[in-house]
């Protein structure tokens, strides 16, 4: 098994993680920003973040191949107990191990923070296609998070309507 390396971002990271990032903006539907943003806004949302919330990267063997951040959820104060979640890992990466090993370390830092509630916001296919899968939302379950809702056609990419599910991990 591959030793896997799981740190805090900095942003001299934000290069090798705008590269992992722009393949799902480009290429699919995971996410459904249509431009990849430059550098400079990629590490102004980096700083953003690490202001309050953990932003962790994956290593193999010296190479970035994934990472996770929570942020906040909502945005209201009586929120201030729950956090969303986002992952993103290298397309030659996946499967491997090291989304669950980026998000327990996330879900550890995090209940140490006081926050009770995780919250997924997940791009659902009514049918699986070229640009997305069910695979985040296995995913997500797999690590015991249930979906809780769903927003029926609410995104549009790649000229086709998709979903977006959320879903929910209570940890405190």
């Amino acid at each position: 098994m591959e030793n896997i390396l799981i740190r805090n971002a900095t942003l001299d990271d934000a290069a090798a993680l705008l590269k992992i990032y722009s393949y799902y903006v480009t290429n699919t539907a995971v996410s459904f920003e249509y431009d990849v943003p430059s550098l400079e806004k990629f590490q102004t949302r980096m700083n953003r973040t690490q202001k309050n919330y953990p932003y962790l990267v994956a290593e193999i063997n010296g190479k970035i191949v994934g990472y996770a951040y929570a942020g906040n959820f909502i945005g209201r104060e009586a929120y201030r107990f729950s956090a969303e979640l986002t992952i993103y890992l290298d397309k030659n990466f996946r499967r491997r191990g090291i989304g669950g090993k980026l998000y327990r370390q996330l879900e550890i830092i995090l209940r140490d923070m006081g926050i009770k509630n995780l919250y997924a916001c997940i791009g659902y296919p009514e049918v699986e296609d070229e640009f997305l899968t069910f695979n985040s939302a296995h995913f997500h379950e797999h690590l015991g998070f249930k979906i809780c809702g769903k927003f029926t056609n609410c995104g549009y990419k790649f000229n086709r309507w998709y979903s977006m599910v959320w879903a929910e991990k209570i940890i405190g």
